[in-house]
């Protein structure tokens, strides 16, 4: 934001020196950056933080000074003198969204003469950055940057059937801005329209065809107020920021639109004449009241580390525009002002307080108590996921809670139960509240293949929503899903990795499962079985299926996983534990063992497990293998890789091949396993 040194004399009077303004300023959050002389002015540039869109305007900074050296705020009246026409009878406003547009207000000089602006306005515009156009369009220019409240005018005369219409854009409907660039426009996008075309972009740009000039003779003002998430989403797809745009992203005054278009129609009257049509044209949502805030005068003390006079405190709020309801020895209960929708609690007042009293009124050495805190159970058990994940080659995404109707119904594992929809769509067609989150992580990995990332390897913890019986609040738990492009043995041994994190002697099982999104042959139902209990599931693994390959347009081939939160923390052991170092050497045996297609290998796992303790350190599938030539039809070999090691002596020969033949044996008995030679 840049403010002219001459411009603000005119709100507040300026008898300090401009370096001990600047460094006021910044202390009370207005951080400068420099101050550039501009003809006999200065041009002061000042950082703004997006909550404080008050300060997007010179009358802002002016009541920031005038509070911090206690002086007079002089704010225009922007008063007007109507003539006998009534503005009703000169044009019509259609509010078609006003979710888009809350409110709209218009009103009519007829009669102007558009020419060039008096020297003091062309200065003060080129001090600030602007160039002059005319004097009607330089006016509008000069009120945004007074108030913060941009302005457009129209030349009424080309807008068709004298008649504004707010209203959502047209699928591919086209629009000439004036900078003569020509747009194609999305639904999403708030249009100002006449009876056959777009003349505006709501909060964003002027329309070419309606623009002011020379041969102007009736002129609309529009004041307005536009939703900001709307504003910056059309900005952003279309590359087209204005000073309009970035004021309207971090939302305006609304008691101030009616000031902006009054004192805009001032200025009019005064520098290139005319007659105002008597009335406005206000249509939408009128401001509502603000809700009281009390600060008690102890939480100063508390949270500074110092003591504020009440009165002194009472009198920095009311400076601030705050309307003060009520007060005693104890507290004071204010409304905050309109321009000022950051102050919502008692620690913004505090705060407030505290800037213009002055940080640098707070010793360093200052006492203020503190409470000790610790990291939640859960917080601890996110970092030990987030290490393993990370470590792993994974990046966390973050994703939207909403998806569409064919996301949703791709992958349920948890619950059979519709899905919550959205009143209003999160996105086009998104809304139905997820109940897994696994094709959204599937979409973003659409997109990074659409990108040609070489490495696609994703986790995201989020919420899932499970709707209960009706009348219900849903059920929402905390998930891990992860989408990965290697393959299913390597997304469990990341499973496997997470669980030993968390607890070394927790047994992670595998059961056969069947999903949709699945391939059945590659996915399966994880639990995990404490050293002392029943097992329980942790959550779902398997290679996407190629039917849900294509339904999401992916590329290549993907395995995803989603585990329940609430039963690693369960699970999980935060107490650090010492395990002792093998002091012996590992001997290792290959297995190739031939049993029926119908044996899973969970099954067999467990089988080999159980013969071989308490000496088997590691059970690894190396490959499952078919031939019927070799094997016979219904047939298929595991080769297993079995680690043995003891923590008593080193294993010898005879001892690992004792362990081999009773693993071998049991495998027989259990599953009917032969072993091939």
């Amino acid at each position: 934001m840049i403010v002219s040194w001459d411009w603000l004399k005119q709100y507040v009077t300026l008898d300090m020196p401009p370096a001990e303004l600047e460094r006021r300023l910044m202390m009370a959050g207005l951080n400068h950056e420099e101050t550039v002389p501009h003809g006999g002015d200065l041009a002061i540039h000042l950082e703004v933080t997006s909550n404080r869109p008050d300060w997007l305007g010179h009358l802002g900074i002016a009541r920031e000074i005038a509070v911090l050296w206690n002086r007079e705020l002089k704010i225009p009246a922007a008063a007007v003198r109507e003539g006998k026409t009534s503005v009703g009878d000169l044009a019509r406003v259609t509010l078609g969204c006003p979710a888009l547009c809350p409110r709209y207000t218009a009103r009519v000089v007829r009669g102007v003469g558009v020419g060039p602006s008096p020297k003091w306005l062309v200065s003060r515009l080129a001090t600030v950055g602007l160039p002059a156009i005319n004097n009607v369009v330089d006016i509008t220019n000069y009120v945004l940057l007074e108030c913060g409240q941009p302005l457009h005018a129209f030349d009424l005369a080309q807008l068709a059937g004298r008649e504004i219409i707010v209203r959502e854009a047209r699928p591919g409907e086209e629009f000439l801005a004036i900078n003569h660039k020509s747009y194609a426009l999305e639904p999403g996008m708030c249009v100002i329209a006449d009876a056959q075309r777009p003349v505006a972009l709501g909060g964003v740009m002027g329309g070419a065809q309606s623009e002011v000039s020379a041969a102007t003779a009736e002129v609309l003002v529009e004041s307005a107020r536009f939703d900001p998430l709307s504003i910056r989403g059309t900005a952003r797809r279309l590359s087209l920021h204005s000073d309009s745009s970035y004021r309207f992203e971090r939302g305006v005054d609304p008691v101030g639109v009616d000031w902006a278009s009054r004192r805009a129609c001032e200025l009019i009257l005064e520098l290139a004449g005319g007659e105002l049509a008597a009335g406005v044209i206000d249509v939408g949502q009128q401001p509502a009241a603000r809700e009281p805030i009390v600060l008690r005068f102890a939480q100063l003390r508390r949270i500074l580390g110092i003591d504020v006079e009440p009165r002194q405190a009472r009198r920095i709020l009311t400076a601030l525009g705050n309307r003060e309801v009520r007060a005693d020895e104890t507290r004071v209960e204010v409304v905050p002002p309109s321009w000022r929708s950051d102050l919502a609690r008692e620690i913004d007042l505090v705060e407030e307080v505290a800037r213009i009293h002055g940080y640098d009124q707070i010793p360093e050495d200052v006492s203020v108590p503190m409470a000790p805190s610790h990291r939640s159970r859960e917080d601890r058990v996110l970092e030990k996921v987030r290490e393993v994940l990370t470590a792993s080659g994974c990046d966390e995404a973050m994703t939207l809670s909403a998806v569409e109707e064919p996301w949703s119904s791709a992958f349920s594992p948890w619950t059979a139960a519709p899905a919550l929809v959205t009143g209003t769509p999160v996105l086009r067609r998104a809304d139905h509240l997820r109940r897994s989150l696994v094709p959204s992580l599937l979409g973003a990995r659409r997109a990074n293949e659409s990108l040609a990332n070489p490495r696609i390897e994703l986790f995201e913890i989020a919420h899932v929503y499970l709707a209960r019986a009706a009348g219900q609040l849903p059920d929402e738990q905390r998930m891990l899903a992860v989408s990965s492009g290697g393959d299913y043995f390597a997304v469990k041994g990341v499973i496997e990795a997470i669980v030993a994190a968390l607890n070394a002697a927790v047994v992670l099982e595998a059961h056969p499962t069947r999903h949709a999104l699945l391939d059945p042959q590659r996915s399966c139902e994880l639990r995990i079985a404490p050293a002392n209990g029943a097992a329980v599931v942790l959550g779902y693994l398997g290679q996407v299926s190629d039917a849900a390959t294509k339904q999401f347009e992916l590329r290549g081939e993907s395995t995803v996983a989603e585990l329940k939160l609430s039963a690693l923390q369960e699970i999980a052991e935060l107490v650090p534990q010492y395990v002792r170092p093998p002091a012996y050497p590992a001997v290792t045996r290959d297995l190739n063992l031939v049993v029926d297609e119908s044996v899973a290998w969970s099954d067999l796992y467990h089988t080999v497990c159980t013969a071989a303790a308490p000496h088997a350190e590691r059970v690894q599938l190396v490959d499952v293998y078919r031939d019927v030539e070799r094997l016979g039809g219904g047939k298929k070999s595991f080769l297993i890789t079995l680690t043995l090691r003891s923590h008593e002596a080193t294993l010898t020969n005879d001892q690992a091949d004792r362990i081999r033949d009773r693993v071998v044996a049991a495998s027989n008995q259990a599953h009917g396993a032969q072993l091939r030679a």
